[in-house]
């Protein structure tokens, strides 16, 4: 196995690890956030509740990944 396919399967890693961990924080802090008393069923309030702020937590996420990502371009480029 070469370098160059051993250094791909390494950020296919990274990049499931940064996305099992978004999807593990998203669910803690949206759990939080939304759920009073856990049960067996989720009422619509809470259906609405968790689905906005899972919502609003990517688009934050995203918002912030595009900053870093352009940050580190800007970066590479005075290199």
């Amino acid at each position: 196995m070469d370098t160059g396919t051993i250094m791909e399967q390494v950020k296919v890693q990274i990049a499931v690890a940064n996305a099992q961990e978004l999807l593990q924080r998203m669910t803690d802090k949206c759990f939080k956030k939304c759920i009073g008393k856990p049960g067996g069923t989720l009422d619509n309030s809470e259906q609405k509740c968790i689905a906005m702020c899972m919502d609003r937590y990517m688009d934050a996420w995203n918002t912030v990944s595009r900053a870093y990502n352009s940050r580190l371009q800007r970066e590479r480029a005075r290199i």
